[in-house]
Parts: C-alpha cells; sequence; structure tokens
C-alpha cells in the first residue's frame, strides 16, 4: 500500500493536507491549486491513478468519471451533503463514500439564524443606507422591520442543524414549528410543535430550511408554497438551491407575496452577477459560507482526510455513507 496517489480537488486547510502529507501510506499528494474547480475532463486527469480523492460538493462524481479512474477506492466528501456524488454506481464498483457530518451543525445554525435577524431587521439595507450617504436624521419609519422576540419560526427538517436553529429560537421566545420525516423526543425538551408543510407555511414568520437534497426535496418550496406564507413572512434557505424554485422565489419577492429572503444557498449557484435575485432589496444573498469559520472548516478538513485513509487503511472510516462494501 506504500506510495499510493490521493487527489485532493481544491486547497482544503492545511490541517486536511498535512494529514495526508504526513501519512506513510502516501507517496503523492496532487492538489488542484485554481480557485474554480476542475471540469469534468480536468477531473478525470487529475484522479487517473489515485487510490483516494478528497472532494468537494463542485465536483460531480458519476458512473462515467469512475468508470475513467478504474483504481479509485474512495471517494471522501469534504460536505456534510453528498448529492455530487453517485453513491449506488460508487457502490457498484467497490468505492468507499464519505462524508463529514455533525461537525457544522452548530456553525451552520449560527449562520441561519444570522441570515434570519439580518433580513428581519434589514440589516444589509441599512448598512447600503449609510454608505450610499442618505443618512439624514433619525426617522420614525426608517427601515421598519419585523421582531424576532415572540415571532413563530417554522423549520422544515428537525435534524441535527433544524434542532440547533430551534435551541437558538428558544433562547429569543420565538414560538416553534416544525416538519420531520419522525417525531423526535427532543422537540419537546426544545418546546417545538409538529405541523405538516403547508400549515408550517401559514403559521410561521420566518420559514428555515434544513432538508437534505432529493428528489423528493427538490423544488419543494414553489410557487403554491410561497403563496401559502404570509406576506410579512421571510424565508431561509441554508440547506440546497435546489429546495427552492429560484423563478418562483423572484416573482413571490417582487410581488410582495413574501416580506424577503435570506439564502447562503441558490439555484444555479453561483449567480451571475446580473441574476434578478440579486436585483431585490428583500433578497440577502451571501455565497455558500455556512460552514465558513477556521475552526469548522479546520476540523471538516481533518476528518475528510481521516476517512480517506482508513478505508485506504483497510480500516472502517469515521463517516461512511455507503458501509456496505466493507462487508
Amino acid at each position: 500500500m506504500a506510495g499510493v496517489t490521493v487527489a485532493v480537488t481544491r486547497a482544503i486547510p492545511e490541517a486536511g493536507l498535512d494529514r495526508l502529507n504526513d501519512a506513510p501510506e502516501i507517496g503523492d499528494v496532487r492538489l488542484w491549486a485554481d480557485d474554480l474547480p476542475p471540469d469534468p475532463e480536468e477531473l478525470v486527469a487529475l484522479l487517473a491513478g489515485c487510490a483516494g480523492a478528497l472532494t468537494l460538493l463542485t465536483d460531480q462524481i458519476d458512473a462515467e468519471i469512475l468508470d475513467r479512474v478504474p483504481g479509485l477506492r474512495v471517494v471522501s466528501n469534504y460536505a456534510v451533503g453528498y448529492d455530487n456524488i453517485d453513491v449506488e454506481a460508487a457502490t457498484e464498483r467497490g468505492v468507499a463514500v464519505c462524508n463529514t457530518p455533525g461537525i457544522l451543525t452548530e456553525t451552520t445554525a449560527d449562520l441561519a439564524f444570522a441570515l434570519l435577524m439580518a433580513s428581519a431587521r434589514r440589516i444589509p439595507e441599512g448598512v447600503d443606507y449609510v454608505r450610499a450617504g442618505r443618512w439624514q436624521t433619525w426617522g420614525p419609519r426608517l427601515l421598519l422591520g419585523q421582531d424576532i422576540h415572540g415571532a413563530t419560526l417554522g423549520i422544515v427538517g428537525l435534524g441535527r442543524i433544524g434542532q440547533a436553529v430551534a435551541a437558538r429560537a428558544r433562547g429569543f421566545g420565538m414560538r416553534i414549528l416544525a416538519t420531520a420525516r419522525h417525531e423526535d423526543p427532543v422537540a419537546d425538551e426544545l418546546g417545538v410543535e409538529y405541523r405538516d408543510l403547508d400549515d408550517l407555511l401559514r403559521e410561521a414568520d420566518f420559514v428555515s430550511l434544513h432538508v437534505d437534497l432529493s428528489p423528493e426535496t427538490t423544488g419543494m418550496i414553489g410557487a403554491d408554497e410561497l403563496a401559502l406564507m404570509k406576506p410579512t413572512a421571510t424565508l431561509i434557505n441554508t440547506a440546497r438551491g435546489p429546495v427552492v424554485d429560484t423563478g418562483a422565489l423572484v416573482e413571490a419577492l417582487r410581488e410582495g407575496t413574501i416580506a424577503g429572503a435570506a439564502l447562503d444557498v441558490t439555484d444555479p449557484e453561483p449567480l451571475s452577477a446580473d441574476h434578478p435575485l440579486l436585483a431585490l432589496p428583500n433578497a440577502l444573498v451571501v455565497p455558500h459560507i455556512a460552514s465558513a469559520t477556521v475552526a469548522t472548516r479546520d476540523r471538516m478538513a481533518t476528518v475528510a482526510a481521516d476517512n480517506l485513509l482508513a478505508v485506504l487503511r483497510g480500516r472502517r472510516p469515521e463517516h461512511i455513507v455507503n458501509p456496505e462494501i466493507l462487508a
């Protein structure tokens, strides 16, 4: 096993790269150093002859790619999600798929609540107002926003991140509603009331999305769902961009169907600078930074590297998506 080659598809924190460079099993670490991800042909060239790959969500690892790099044994994703990887195709070819769950739960919840607060209190608009030199005096109707304390928060998907957001909302005295595939005892501890999606959308002042991307959740928030929301409500998305129909969201924001949207993820991603969503003052968009803290990104890098090394060493990794291949 000594001297195998592994690929890292973007410059990750040194904590993870050091793990790979220091491992005696690794003879060469190929690093894609460009800021933009490799295209499919570049990805194949990068992975050719590699036993392992440490990938990002922007790298599409499908059956065709896997067939062109037959020596690959493990794809370790630097993310909780793995919708960029065809797990079934990987399993059929004996390739382990790993991810980094749990690590970014609290950090993502922090950002989701920060987006909620910034949108509710119109903070980005206020910053722009001051920078444009428009601040002349205090005004009783200037940039009126929505109260957060005492408001109703609807959480779509009460998994780890959804629960962490609920814990923050509880500290603000919010009423908390949630949808979930399975009821969890923690809901009682957090004071969460279960609702189906339609009722949650009707009742909530803020709707925060925390579902995995799947065929069932793709486009789950479209024109019909947005029409159920209050005209004073705000939509927050730190899950995946395709969960929301972007065209329907633009129209809802333009027409005042809802008051605002705060997005860490979009569809498409990234948005072009001239995208209509970015021209709307009631849309707050940041560039997929939910896990972007030094500590969290370092931990993601080390776990992703350790997952990869575990498979190459014939051990069970801490986080594996398709454990059946280990049998």
